[in-house]
């Protein structure tokens, strides 16, 4: 055991680590052996010691540091979406309760109320926005603005909290709890974007949308795809309640979901004319361009997930 968290996912976690030390000592080898830097490679994963020990701290201290921790994540993205998309002036007082709603939204994940979660921003900050809107007096660009802040806060708050209410689920059902779920959603989601980065690498010849992103490829979306639909098959039975037929339906759910919130969010800074949402996180970009991913594939392993075993 490690803290709050089960056997199962103390293995999980101590087999991610030894992918990185073994990472960190290929580069090093590389390094010595061709006279060549590998700068941008070096970085990445550097990057990825520190969100692997932020993230296990968080999971391991107990459930309500890891919603909490989640919410922050999500308070970034939004506030990055914001940073790359013009608002007007007159919006500053919608902005500043469209942020409020992210403490409520986690809220009534870390409590376990579905019914409020699940219609909270939807519904009821779909109809709080233009309101709230209407009273500042500013027409022109009425439209595109109110579209814009529900749109953000359905992508980086609504989704995200998904991952959130993991947590909030019985843990009598899963024998790993809620922290087996996060991980397994998590790990995979963030697996199946390196799988589809290095087979795209060394195999991609086909663009799947060149017009969007065309650094990924068929051959990269399918080498991904299988790679990481035999990760679920392992670690399912550990991590989850599902079985393995169950699990590869999951992965697959990830896999496609979360290539499909990869080029979703690539579309939107082609749009606005941004290579990466920001500079957090070096070698990465921003924290959008690394849970852009987890915008899809949190909602959609969720319900498959509660619909099945919840």
């Amino acid at each position: 055991m490690l803290g709050n968290i089960s056997l199962s996912v103390t293995w999980a976690l101590a087999g991610v680590y030894t992918l990185l030390l073994f990472s960190t000592l290929l580069v090093t080898i590389l390094r010595y052996r061709s006279g060549k830097d590998y700068q941008e490679l070096g970085s990445r994963i550097n990057s990825w010691w520190v969100m692997v020990v932020i993230f296990t701290f968080a999971i391991a201290v107990s459930p309500t540091i890891s919603i909490i921790f989640l919410a922050f994540i999500s308070f970034l993205a939004f506030k990055e979406f914001l940073s790359m998309i013009p608002t007007r002036r007159a919006d500053r007082r919608v902005i500043f309760w469209a942020f409020i709603a992210i403490p409520i939204q986690f809220y009534w994940a870390a409590v376990g109320w579905y019914g409020l979660f699940i219609i909270f921003i939807p519904v009821y900050m779909f109809l709080l926005i233009p309101a709230r809107m209407v009273l500042a007096g500013e027409t022109e660009g009425f439209l595109k603005a109110a579209g814009t802040l529900h749109w953000g806060l359905m992508t980086t708050v609504f989704s995200l909290s998904h991952a959130a209410y993991l947590l909030a689920l019985p843990n009598d059902i899963n024998v790993a709890g809620g922290a087996g779920l996060l991980f397994f959603l998590v790990f995979l989601t963030q697996f199946n974007d390196v799988a589809q980065y290095t087979w795209g690498k060394l195999f991609g010849k086909h663009p799947v949308v060149p017009k969007v992103s065309p650094k990924k490829t068929q051959q990269g979306l399918a080498g991904g795809l299988v790679t990481t639909l035999f990760a679920a098959w392992l670690i399912a039975p550990y991590l989850t309640p599902l079985s393995h037929q169950q699990a590869l339906m999951a992965r697959l759910l990830i896999g496609l979901g979360g290539f499909l919130g990869d080029v979703v969010i690539s579309a939107i800074k082609r749009d606005i004319g941004v290579k990466d949402s920001g500079s957090l996180i070096p070698g990465h970009g921003g924290i959008m361009d690394r849970v852009d991913s987890l915008t899809f594939t949190a909602p959609l392993f969720f319900h498959f997930i509660y619909y099945l075993h919840y």
